[in-house]
């Protein structure tokens, strides 16, 4: 062994069942290889790690956390490794540590923080009256909001919660459409339910829901309103206005919570200013407010997920040098017309997003 070379062994835990931490197939052991330069021998109930000092040390971290989850009967997948392996690069070994659960499933799942920006996220709700987060999808902005209002629920830190969405695609205008008025808001606030009955159990849904202790409708329904006792989150807030937003905001009371989530890049609302343009900058010197960005490094769903925003993301750049390179190759005598044009266009573009 070369002195600029470690070597290190772990005994895999009594009661501990090694196919948990090297995965069906040793998949985890493949994907913790292909991540790190050191050498990873699994031989009995022992694990050795040699190589580089500093791969030596993140691996044994990696290592004392699948232990941990394997313990705790968490069956780890690639994509849970590969996220905290990318944590602990950047220095935050926090990111999978048990203290960080939100909320225990009604059929024993932990459903904690997976990545630094999802840790922000919830300190930020943790510690503020009102928290906005805004990123891709794919990065839990509403599931992690879901498990903390649940666990609010349950510690009764508050009486009910109460989850709201625009109702984008009918106007806000809810009448035209037929059944009563669960069924006509049921397509909008599909995905919150989804959330609660994974985290609860369906028919304790429908009795909380059947006696208004967890209320899900539209924004529109919010007007007039003061929400006392309550952890109410505003869902797809992209699509609000800013009239909208105000009056969501203003409909806060004693003892609740606001958590707002959106995406900006799925807004369906082109060409009308949207109620998240200019929160951030209204809102700023306000205390007891979060603002959290999500990025594609933290998003959690299907590792595709994030090679898909990541090439939105690019062809929407490339998309606009294009526009750029074809103005700056006009003749002399049409630059500052093209000029004019391409900004008429930016501007449509800007408000569009916004």
């Amino acid at each position: 062994m070369s002195a600029g070379t470690a070597r290190v062994r772990l005994s895999i835990p009594e009661g501990v069942d090694p196919g948990a931490v090297t995965g069906a197939s040793d998949e985890l052991l493949r994907a913790i290889e292909a991540l790190s330069d050191a050498d990873v021998t699994l031989r009995g109930d022992a694990v050795s790690i040699a190589g580089d000092p500093a791969e030596v040390e993140l691996l044994t971290r990696v290592f004392q956390q699948l232990f941990a989850a394997a313990r705790e009967g968490d069956r780890l997948r690639v994509d849970d490794v590969e996220r905290l392996i990318g944590a602990l690069r950047r220095e935050d070994a926090r990111a999978l540590r048990s203290h960080d659960d939100v909320l225990l499933t009604y059929h024993g799942k932990a459903i904690r923080a997976k990545t630094p920006g999802q840790r922000r996220y919830i300190e930020g709700i943790r510690t503020n009256t009102v928290t906005f987060c805004l990123g891709p999808a794919g990065t839990g902005k509403t599931y992690l909001a879901m498990a903390m209002a649940v666990c609010a629920l349950q510690r009764r830190d508050i009486g009910r919660i109460v989850l709201t969405r625009p109702a984008v695609e009918a106007g806000e205008n809810l009448g035209f459409l037929p059944g009563t008025l669960e069924e006509k808001v049921d397509p909008y606030v599909r995905p919150l339910y989804d959330a609660l009955f994974d985290m609860m159990d369906a028919e304790r849904v429908h009795e909380l829901v059947e006696r208004g202790v967890i209320e899900i409708a539209p924004l529109a329904y919010m007007r007039g309103r003061t929400l006392n006792d309550a952890f109410v989150i505003l869902d797809e807030a992209q699509n609000t206005t800013p009239e909208q937003m105000k009056m969501f905001l203003t409909r806060l009371g004693f003892n609740s919570k606001f958590v707002i989530t959106g995406d900006a890049t799925q807004r369906d609302l082109p060409g009308k200013r949207g109620g998240l343009t200019d929160v951030a900058s209204i809102l700023s010197g306000v205390e007891d407010i979060a603002f959290v960005e999500l990025e594609r490094a933290d998003v959690v769903r299907h590792s595709l997920v994030g090679k898909i925003v990541e090439a939105y993301e690019a062809f929407d750049a490339q998309s606009l040098n294009r526009g750029q390179v074809q103005i700056d190759t006009s003749g002399a005598g049409g630059k500052a017309a093209g000029k004019a044009r391409h900004k008429g266009k930016d501007d449509g573009h800007v408000r569009a997003h916004q």
